[in-house]
């Protein structure tokens, strides 16, 4: 994944919003960004701080720091805001120029969401903390109403039915 943002901006900071175990920021570290992240959880903030890294108990609507980062990115994270826009509003605020937003999540849309529901074996519909479900469309009408032009769409190989998307953020 740090590869494929890799492609479109090569330094600078690298915000991880909701980082988990951490293992985006120590990546993006060791492709030489500045790793930043934050996290609802204080425990996983605090675990993080234990390694050195600039970490913050904040939400992204409420992180300082207006122009700051090269990336910013969302893994499994959008779906589970209740208002997506003021996360993606967010992101924007605290890209540089040109910056690079990362976002990955369920795919509504693919084939294979489609044959989980037709076997009533779909994961995602008991997941009770995503407020929404995305497909590719949706998803890049919503980044392109906040401006942000996708530049790559992948399938993910970390989960199954799900997508990761690169998108810029440049003022007009």
């Amino acid at each position: 994944m740090v590869e494929r943002v890799a492609r479109h901006v090569s330094e600078g900071a690298w915000l991880d919003v909701g980082f988990g175990n951490g293992s985006f920021l120590f990546t993006a570290a060791e492709w030489g960004f500045e790793p930043v992240g934050i996290d609802l959880r204080q425990n996983s903030v605090d675990a993080m701080a234990r390694f050195g890294v600039e970490v913050h108990c904040v939400d992204i609507a409420s992180l300082n720091g207006d122009g700051r980062f090269s990336v910013v990115s969302m893994t499994d994270v959008l779906e589970h805001m209740p208002f997506p826009k003021v996360g993606l509003t967010a992101a924007r605020r605290l890209l540089k120029d040109g910056g690079v937003l990362f976002i990955s999540m369920p795919n509504f849309g693919c084939p294979l969401w489609q044959f989980l529901d037709s076997q009533r074996t779909n994961p995602y519909w008991s997941e009770i903390e995503h407020f929404h479900n995305f497909s590719r469309a949706r998803l890049y009408a919503l980044l392109k109403e906040m401006g942000f032009t996708p530049l790559g769409y992948d399938v993910s190989q970390r989960y199954r039915v799900c997508m990761e998307i690169v998108a810029r953020y440049e003022s007009r």
